[in-house]
C-alpha cells in the first residue's frame, strides 16, 4: 500500500466511480444536451455522470486523507449472481414482460445478500417495487415497455 493512500476502499472506489462517470460522459456527448426546461437525451446522462465523477472525487479525496480499512477478497459468487440477474432481466423483458423480468432481477439479485430470507414482507416489498416502477416508467414517463411480453401472447 502507498503512504499517499490511507484507505485503499475508499480510493479505489473513487477510481471505480469517477472512471464510470467519466465514460458515461463521453457515451452522452454524442446526445442533445437541450436545457433545464427542456431536456435532450443527454441532458440527464451527462448530469448524472458528473455526479458520479463529483462523488468519486470526494472517495478519492477520502482515500487520502482519513485512514482506512484495505480490501478483503472480492466476492466472484454474488458479483456472478447479480450480474446473471441483470442478465435474465434484459433476457426476459421482451419476452415475459416487465413485471415478471423485474421480479426476477429484484429476486435473483437479492439471494445474493447473507441477508436475504424470502419471507411475506420481502416479497411485499418486491411488489411495492415493481408497481413503482411500473407506474414511473410505463404510466408516468410513457416508456413502450410491455408488462406482459410475447410469452403470454401480448
Amino acid at each position: 500500500m502507498s503512504p499517499i493512500i490511507k484507505s485503499p476502499k475508499d480510493f479505489w472506489t473513487g477510481v471505480m466511480y469517477s472512471g464510470f462517470g467519466g465514460i458515461a460522459f463521453v457515451i452522452s456527448r454524442d446526445y442533445a444536451f437541450g436545457s433545464a426546461g427542456r431536456m435532450g437525451p443527454g441532458y440527464f446522462p451527462s448530469v448524472l455522470s458528473c455526479l458520479l465523477i463529483g462523488f468519486g472525487i470526494l472517495a478519492l479525496a477520502r482515500g487520502m486523507r482519513k485512514d482506512g480499512t484495505a480490501f478483503g477478497g472480492f466476492a466472484w459468487r454474488k458479483a456472478a449472481i447479480v450480474l446473471a440477474a441483470t442478465a435474465a432481466f434484459g433476457f426476459l423483458l421482451p419476452r415475459a414482460g416487465l413485471i415478471i423480468a423485474l421480479l426476477v432481477l429484484i429476486f435473483g439479485s437479492a439471494t445474493a445478500s447473507t441477508h436475504f430470507r424470502f419471507e411475506w414482507r420481502a416479497t411485499l416489498l418486491a411488489l411495492a417495487l415493481v408497481a413503482f416502477c411500473v407506474l414511473v416508467f410505463v404510466t408516468g414517463l410513457g416508456l413502450p415497455m410491455r408488462l406482459f411480453g410475447s410469452w403470454f401472447g401480448a
